[in-house]
């Protein structure tokens, strides 16, 4: 045991490797990729053979966990909070199949929408699946539940979802480890027809998952995670969550706290508790980071007709970050902190690095699109998205993984001729092939440009599933040999990639494109470069 000073996702990571883990699976995704680069630089990780390589996106993710965890073993798959979407699939029928090995879901939400897309609240998923949630309010909370959220697993068969947000994610303290747990053996689960979802056996499982509901609130009941903690002034009580108690508490650090306090990190929300404070009380505030999924299943079901207000009734913002200040205008007290911004801090809107292989890939497109109609460029999620800002204002939306591809066959589907679809080379892998297949099968007239530097460059470098395999994977799926065109994209090259870009333009069918330079943020990756040369690529 020791004293180590860890992000909230290392400290996930720690409590996972303490905790007897055998494979973590993932796809980057901010505010959570640090938990696998955490064990994939671990010694102890490598010298025990636990798996932590990526997975090509969130979906395969969770079923390979699903899959060590019907072996017998621990795993955990870890997520941002969208992510979550694309692994819904397996996610939700896995708490209809149950568990074997201890199986911990971490999903990361980004309040704020700091790199994201939309601001969602995990715990959602975690109710309609009807399994427990764990929510910590601090890094040795965030430990501790990683680390015993397998026994919790365990227990009742199930998955656990552990939610945490990007403050918690991404700040650091302190963390008193636990004793090292051993990695379970091999063992099939007792029913081998368990995980076979015929109709008849998921009725079957899923009346035993209704009936574990019980036993799963006695849980949250007797959770440590879950905290009363009393107060004389009864003519206010407040029930919060996760980090948003940080935020209660650093509002009453040189005052007395006299209000009653219900923390919550541990879900169903335990109900026994929530009563007796809306009981106790003439009035509650709801406290939580996200949605008010609390306060809605407050309002839902308390009996005495206490007044509860939170973010439903405007007490607290619907959207973004809570911080102490914000905390401190719904209790009525003065804010604490000055959340002004200095003069001379300027701001820098984000930007593709200088160098940056897309910037020439966006140049050459804007050229080759000038004789046609605006708004007729598709794009994905990645460092090229920062395309849409100036000066390149190359394209036109950014919705979700893969949806360039998908979206550019609809417009075209609409009579929008020629439509292009801008995508990574990860990103492709990720979620787009599937969409490639249906302008394959329709001979769609759509461009497709997978512009590819061989890595998950906005999320920190990871390893791109699609390094080399591009082309091939374009042929498999049927796109025509004459019509997958690659490039380098630089300045000297530009006649050439416009020239291109133009003769694919005016093809009646499915064309790719393949700018292909690496990232300039990994010319410094060994190991990267070491794959390039034995895929000559470099």
């Amino acid at each position: 045991m020791q004293k180590l000073l860890l992000l909230g996702d290392e400290a996930i990571a720690q409590g996972a490797l303490d905790g007897g883990i055998s494979g973590i699976y993932a796809y980057p995704g901010t505010p959570s990729t640090e938990i696998t680069e955490y064990v994939q630089a671990s010694k102890y990780a490598e010298e025990n053979n636990i798996h932590s390589t990526w997975s090509a996106n969130e979906k395969t993710a969770m079923e390979a966990a699903l899959g060590m965890s019907y072996a017998g073993k621990r795993a955990m798959v870890c997520m941002k909070h969208v992510g979550l979407n694309v692994a819904a699939d397996a996610f939700i029928n896995s708490a209809i199949t149950g568990v074997n090995g201890g199986l911990i879901v971490v999903a990361a939400d980004d309040p704020s929408m700091h790199s994201s897309q939309n601001e969602q609240d995990s715990r959602f998923y975690g109710k309609f699946a009807m399994i427990p949630i764990l929510e910590p309010v601090s890094q040795q909370e965030a430990y501790e539940m990683a680390y015993h959220g397998f026994e919790l697993s365990e227990k009742y068969k199930l998955p656990v979802l552990l939610r945490i947000t990007t403050r918690l994610a991404h700040s650091r303290a302190g963390v008193q480890t636990l004793a090292q747990k051993a990695q379970n053996n091999n063992s099939l689960p007792s029913d081998l027809r368990q995980f076979v979802l015929l109709p008849a056996i998921a009725k079957k499982n899923y009346k035993k998952l209704i009936g574990m509901q019980a036993g799963i609130e006695v849980a949250s009941e007797e959770s440590a995670f879950n905290q009363y903690i009393d107060g004389k002034d009864h003519r206010l009580g407040i029930i919060t969550t996760g980090i948003a108690y940080n935020y209660v508490m650093e509002n009453f650090q040189n005052k007395e706290l006299s209000h009653p306090v219900l923390k919550i990190g541990q879900y169903p929300i335990p109900r026994k508790q929530v009563m007796k404070i809306v009981n106790e009380c003439e009035k509650v505030l709801v406290i939580e980071e996200g949605y008010p999924v609390v306060e809605e299943m407050l309002k839902g079901y308390q009996e005495a007709g206490t007044p509860v207000t939170g973010k439903l009734d405007g007490t607290l913002p619907r959207d973004g970050e809570l911080n102490p200040n914000i905390v401190a205008t719904a209790l009525g007290l003065e804010t604490v902190t000055d959340e002004s911004i200095p003069e001379l801090v300027k701001n820098r809107p984000p930007s593709l690095c200088v160098g940056c292989g897309h910037i020439e890939a966006y140049n050459a497109l804007n050229q080759a699109l000038a004789d046609y109609s605006e708004g007729r460029v598709f794009s994905d999620i990645g460092c090229y998205t920062l395309g849409a800002l100036p000066p390149h204002n190359a394209i036109n939306s950014c919705v979700d993984m893969g949806a360039s591809i998908t979206m550019a066959k609809g417009a075209a589907d609409a009579g929008m001729v020629p439509s292009v679809a801008v995508i990574g080379d990860s990103t492709f892998t990720h979620s787009g092939i599937t969409g490639l297949i249906d302008c394959v099968s329709e001979k769609s007239p759509v461009t497709i440009i997978i512009s590819d530097n061989f890595t998950t460059a906005m999320t920190g470098g990871q390893d791109s599933k699609a390094l080399g395999k591009i082309e091939d994977i374009c042929k498999g799926v049927g796109v025509e040999p004459e019509h997958i065109r690659v490039f380098r994209p630089t300045k000297k090259n530009l006649d050439e990639m416009i020239e291109i870009m133009k003769e694919e333009l005016a093809y009646n069918g499915v064309s790719v494109i393949v700018p292909r330079r690496q990232c300039i943020q990994t010319m410094k990756n060994k190991k990267l470069a070491k794959k390039l040369v034995q895929l000559n690529l470099k």
